[in-house]
């Protein structure tokens, strides 16, 4: 019997990416090219690996990263690899991974000891496996008590922190539209200089908003929206009578419909979700 001549072959690996987007975070397009393999293996170099074919990889930091492929025919393997680089991104971003999706923020430089503070923590996995622990349909959801993490059901939650508060840093341009990311915090009767719990946090979904609505919260508060704040809140709702009040330091840049669908979940009567919603928390800077 003859045996085919390509069985003798060597097998070759090659490959090419495609950068779209050369700031971080972004997704990487592969194309395997190789020949005369049967399965291949894959490091993409920042710590993650693949067997078989892929057709694209996700880079959440910036960097240079060596790609290698290995092409395998059974005990023969060649190997190819391609460096690239990831542009660090120039804006303070990072990832909230739950089990409805991921979202990506920006913190505000504007607010440089809210910042500062959730990085320190993001960065110590403070936030790893902690819940979104009272969710409000059609006004925000929340997270970040430390007590949270494996907490049984019906556990009273809301009450945890690292132990310290950070001070107000309100600034006039930052406020509760659609996806604003605020700093939690125990009442003016006990806390009048409105300091901000030490690590949890909520994200505005809010409701319509209409110029009336906004012509009585100027009133109320005595501080006037811009143009582009007016027309921000009418086209994505948001929470105008948290402004002011409580210290806006990020927003939702991507993600919008996984805050929708947290919000929906179903809850028990102190608003915690019946099934968990755990996060975890990744720095992309």
């Amino acid at each position: 019997m003859l045996v085919p001549f390509t069985a003798y072959l060597q097998p070759k690996a090659n490959f090419s990416v495609i950068i779209e987007k050369k700031e971080a975070p972004t997704t990487v397009m592969i194309k395997n090219q190789s020949k005369g393999a049967e399965s291949y293996t894959w490091d993409f170099g920042d710590g993650t690996t693949a067997k078989d074919t892929v057709s694209s990889h996700r880079y959440t930091h910036g960097g240079n990263y060596n790609i290698t492929l290995t092409a395998i025919k059974g005990k023969k393997s060649n190997t190819m690899t391609q460096t690239i680089h990831i542009d660090t991104p120039a804006k303070c971003l990072i990832e909230i991974t739950t089990d409805y999706g991921v979202m990506t923020a920006e913190l505000y430089d504007a607010t440089p000891q809210h910042r500062d503070n959730f990085l320190k923590l993001a960065e110590e996995g403070f936030y790893n496996g902690l819940l979104f622990h009272r969710v409000i349909e059609g006004f925000m959801i929340q997270g970040g008590d430390p007590t949270s993490k494996d907490a049984a059901a019906g556990t009273p939650l809301g009450s945890g922190g690292p132990g310290y508060q950070v001070p107000a840093e309100f600034v006039d341009s930052l406020v509760h539209i659609k996806g604003a990311i605020a700093a939690a915090r125990t009442g003016d009767s006990v806390n009048p200089e409105k300091k901000s719990s030490g690590s949890q946090f909520y994200i505005v979904q809010g409701t319509p908003v209409d110029a009336n609505t906004l012509s009585m919260w100027e009133r109320k508060k005595g501080v006037p929206y811009t143009e582009a704040q007016k027309k921000a809140y009418m086209e994505k709702g948001g929470t105008p009578s948290l402004d002011h009040e409580y210290t806006v330091f990020g927003h939702i840049v991507s993600g919008l419909d996984v805050l929708d669908k947290i919000a929906k979940v179903e809850k028990d009567g102190r608003d915690r979700p019946k099934t968990d919603v755990k996060m975890t928390i990744k720095v992309i800077r």
